[in-house]
């Protein structure tokens, strides 16, 4: 094969030299074999140049790409190498993950719109999860058969993937499957703040997208079943003057899997939208609202 290809080289220097047109010229120094060209004669007898020659690419060879050939000292990560570790990620975390509860039983308070959206989002969350370094293991709880949160996932997934997907789903509640005392329901209207990331502890996030602004229902579900409550720490670190503190799915899981991950506020709640707030407090203005705070407190309780 390489004797035949040297023999193919040799005939088309002889009789054109090198390639003249600019695409040919860049084959001809990308080190692509010469022999997937094939050099035909145009018209000798109505061409004053006999051996002119015109350059055909074969369509079997696979056509060279404009871009620039690129040196690199690392190997190429293909997609399904990096597939792979995502699928072996997952099913450690079934077996060995920190577990992270969305608690399905809002269906109920909720429009068919803002219930597909709520889909959406969670989607979301176990497409940022599956990528994370250390995943969790989501748990679907309060999921009951052919609700409309099941109806929904089904259509988007699909029977077979949703089969294959490393979520536990069941239709029991969070309290019948971990211990009482390890659960903290995660709400934006608990009066008790998440300082520091428990990785003991099973966090719950409620799975509820509500347009209406009805705040409140998170929090009377966990004060009914007599769970430790918590809400993350914006207004301790973010400028938040006024309005909702309620995030999406999605934002809360990136919130979570970062101060999971690195321990740090400051990273963590990059993923709250700049629109919400007016930026990070630095150090002295925390040490300012502390200071008001002691004070606020010391003339209500004390003076009072």
């Amino acid at each position: 094969m390489t004797f035949l290809r040297l023999q193919v080289v040799g005939v088309l220097r002889r009789c054109c030299g090198r390639p003249s047109s600019s695409a040919a010229l860049k084959c001809h120094y990308s080190g692509l074999p010469t022999s997937s060209f094939i050099s035909t004669p145009s018209s000798a007898l109505t061409s004053s140049r006999a051996l002119s020659t015109t350059w055909i690419l074969r369509k079997d060879v696979p056509q060279p790409k404009d871009e620039e050939l690129k040196n690199t000292f690392l190997m190429k990560f293909w997609s399904r190498s990096l597939d792979t570790l995502l699928f072996w990620r997952s099913a450690q975390a079934m077996q060995y993950g920190q577990p992270l509860v969305f608690d399905m039983s809002y269906d109920q308070h909720m429009s068919s719109h803002d219930a597909k959206n709520t889909v959406s989002q969670l989607l979301q969350c176990e497409g940022w999860n599956r990528r994370s370094v250390d995943p969790f293991h989501l748990h679907f709880c309060n999921l009951q058969p052919n609700s409309v949160y099941h109806q929904e996932l089904l259509k988007r997934y699909g029977q077979e993937t949703w089969e294959r997907l490393f979520i536990t789903t069941t239709s029991q509640r969070h309290v019948d499957i971990f211990p009482r005392e390890n659960l903290v329901y995660l709400t934006a209207d608990s009066p008790n703040v998440l300082r520091t990331f428990d990785h003991n502890k099973v966090y719950i996030i409620g799975a509820f997208v509500d347009r209406s602004a009805q705040s409140g229902v998170s929090l009377a579900n966990a004060k009914r079943l007599k769970l430790a409550t918590a809400r993350l720490p914006l207004n301790e670190h973010l400028q938040w003057d006024c309005g909702a503190k309620n995030l999406t799915l999605d934002q809360m899981i990136q919130i979570l899997i970062t101060i999971k991950e690195t321990g740090s506020w400051e990273k963590a709640l990059e993923f709250v939208p700049i629109r919400k707030h007016g930026g990070f407090y630095d150090a002295s203005q925390k040490k300012h609202s502390y200071y008001f705070f002691v004070l606020y407190w010391f003339i209500y309780y004390i003076v009072d």
